[in-house]
């Protein structure tokens, strides 16, 4: 995985000699923590299945930390035993069951949240119940209590659709929302559906994030859009381990992608 510069740092890789390329980074999409019977996208993990996970990845000398700190831990060479916790459309139910959670296994996560719907639902989804997102002082929790808040986009837009000013207003104004909601500098940003290409790609990195999420990038893979291996309800420890062990092989991941590709 191309990751050579710090969080915050959107000059480029660093100059000079380099090691040897790392393994890729293996960095878990999660979205909802909560019960249900209802669940036609399989996007909800119980809170149940959830601890089980974690105790899976302390058990296995594995931390699961947000993606700024992985960035940052992979800049300076100290990445090993760590996984990239992500959490997509910012439900309620991040600070309502998996915070409590993630704290007692000594991790921290990044949630990408919709500052365009806070305290809506998840409209985007036809079928399935509504699912309601995180209202302005859930977010504030979240970044209270150690999290990273990230970026989604405003509303949950497929930005390959979108028009120039719609692509842009999406993911600049949701930067600076989220950067006068926690007051902190925001980031990081995760494409809604996963749906990413070049366009999409050059106006993230002209709003001034230090990163992006995707889910299979392919040939667009590098710093603005990094992929991820779902993790849901039926990941057991030994699915878990054998998504991590294929990782290197199912990715395609060059070793040394340049920034911005």
């Amino acid at each position: 995985m191309p990751v050579d510069t710090a969080v915050g740092d959107p000059r480029g890789p660093l100059t000079g000699s380099r090691p040897r390329p790392a393994a890729p980074l293996w960095v878990a999409m999660y979205h909802s923590v909560t019960h249900t019977t209802d669940d036609p996208y399989h996007i909800t993990v119980s809170p149940t299945r959830f601890e089980r996970q974690l105790r899976w990845l302390r058990g296995h000398g594995l931390r699961g930390v947000s993606m700024a700190e992985l960035l940052r831990a992979r800049a300076s060479g100290t990445a090993r035993g760590l996984v990239g916790l992500t959490f997509d459309d910012g439900y309620a139910d991040f600070t309502a069951e998996a915070i409590a959670l993630l704290r007692r296994y000594d991790c921290t996560a990044t949630v990408f949240v919709l500052p365009g719907l806070l305290d809506g639902t998840n409209e985007w989804d036809p079928l399935g119940p509504r699912k309601p997102l995180l209202d302005e002082r859930g977010i504030q929790q979240a970044a209270t209590w150690g999290m990273e808040v990230a970026s989604h986009g405003l509303r949950h837009l497929d930005l390959t659709l979108t028009d120039e000013d719609t692509l842009h207003r999406e993911v600049r104004d949701s930067r600076k929302l989220l950067h006068d909601l926690t007051g902190h500098e925001v980031a990081g940003f995760c494409y809604p559906y996963g749906a990413v290409d070049v366009r999409a790609v050059d106006a993230v990195r002209a709003a001034g994030y230090a990163y992006a999420c995707a889910i299979d990038p392919g040939p667009l893979t590098g710093r603005y859009a990094l992929p991820r291996v779902h993790v849901g309800e039926r990941d057991n420890g030994w699915r878990l381990h054998l998504k991590r062990s294929l990782h290197r092989w199912r990715r395609d991941e060059p070793a040394d992608l340049p920034e911005g590709t």
